[in-house]
């Protein structure tokens, strides 16, 4: 049986393989040109799949498929570090028939995803470099330290309210000032069990307050690295934009000349109107909710921000404004905003009035 298999010669022939990635397990669905050979478990790593392919499959030119996720691009690189082409595709662009919405499990996705493989109906996503990722990860990290502390700080009002002591007017609590944190370490409750209970939410603030301080130090030092301190001066020029505001743009764009139109950017982002067509009707609906959500959340903020420091938007927004509310206007305000970013990050210079908007 050993010499039949190693006479096996499948050189020049596509075999293509759709793989529903879990934490414990994998599903593996392996199709050829014209039938499906096997659809199997295996183990969650990708010298498994390697073995198998090359044991069963010598020589051929193996394609693999699998939805972007919480597994990341490692898959895709030890696949290509073999020398096995591999796709990386958005959930939402996998063709799905109508009686597999009806019945959906591991198994049937992964068949779904080698079929559409074969049949050329899929395009993959763009994959960044490893450094491109970890830049992108410590920039998502502070992002997730400011919601953490937000959160934190709705707890403590919260508590503060639920036993009836009040916030003193010239104290406030707006921008949680230096003196509003010494108040608040200066509150005592009625009994030790409360004073326990409110010292750990006080600890847990300052704890975040402290780790959100240490990351944003070392995002500004990567601002200033060569690979993006000319983006971000040039970004930085813009009116709304923030040297952090910059580094989530350029962490998350990675390069912006993989984008060919504006449309194709503000699709990424998800800035542009959806729309629904039957026959002869089309119906425009609103922003689509295909999007990447902390693009599309930095720069709306930055476009609110934009409108009270450059003449020329606030204009335009309060024109905007008279005929659709603010919550629409600001969102054609953001799409200006994103041009002038498109404009210096491509032009390699900073942005200057009147040169796009």
């Amino acid at each position: 049986m050993e010499n039949q298999i190693s006479k096996l010669d499948f050189a020049g022939h596509p075999i293509y393989v759709g793989i529903d990635v879990s934490k414990n397990s994998w599903k593996v669905s392996i199709q050829m040109e014209q039938f499906e050979h096997k659809t199997f478990t295996q183990p969650p790593d990708t010298e498994t799949l390697k073995k198998y392919l090359y044991k069963n499959f010598p020589d051929a030119q193996y394609q693999c498929v699998y939805e972007a996720g919480y597994s990341g691009y490692w898959l895709y690189e030890q696949l290509k570090s073999y020398g096995i082409a591999c796709k990386v595709v958005n959930p939402a662009d996998v063709p799905t028939k109508g009686k597999e919405m009806v019945t959906k499990n591991d198994r049937v996705d992964a068949r779904k995803l080698a079929r559409s493989l074969r049949s050329g109906e899929i395009e993959g996503i763009y994959i960044p470099t490893r450094q491109a990722q970890e830049d992108r990860g410590l920039v998502r990290m502070r992002q997730a330290l400011v919601s953490k502390q937000t959160r934190v700080k709705n707890q403590i009002k919260s508590f503060l309210y639920f036993y009836g002591i009040k916030i003193d007017d010239d104290i406030g609590e707006s921008y949680w000032s230096k003196r509003f944190i010494n108040w608040l370490e200066s509150v005592r409750m009625e009994y030790g069990s409360g004073d326990a209970a409110f010292k750990v939410l006080m600890e847990e603030l300052n704890h975040l307050r402290g780790m959100l301080l240490k990351v944003t130090r070392q995002i500004r030092e990567l601002s200033r690295s060569e690979r993006y301190r000319e983006d971000v001066i040039n970004l930085r020029s813009i009116p709304g934009i923030s040297t952090l505001t910059a580094m989530i743009i350029l962490t998350e764009l990675i390069d912006i000349t993989r984008f060919k139109k504006a449309d194709n950017l503000q699709s990424y982002i998800g800035i542009v109107p959806g729309e629904h067509s039957t026959g002869e009707d089309e119906v425009t609906t609103g922003i689509t909710s295909r999007r990447n959500n902390t693009l599309r959340w930095v720069l709306v903020e930055s476009a609110w921000t934009a409108v009270r420091k450059d003449p020329a938007l606030a204009m335009a927004f309060n024109k905007l404004s008279s005929r659709m509310p603010k919550n629409k206007a600001i969102i054609r305000i953001t799409r200006k905003l994103l041009n002038r970013i498109r404009y210096v990050l491509k032009n390699k210079k900073g942005y200057q009035t009147g040169i796009v908007g």
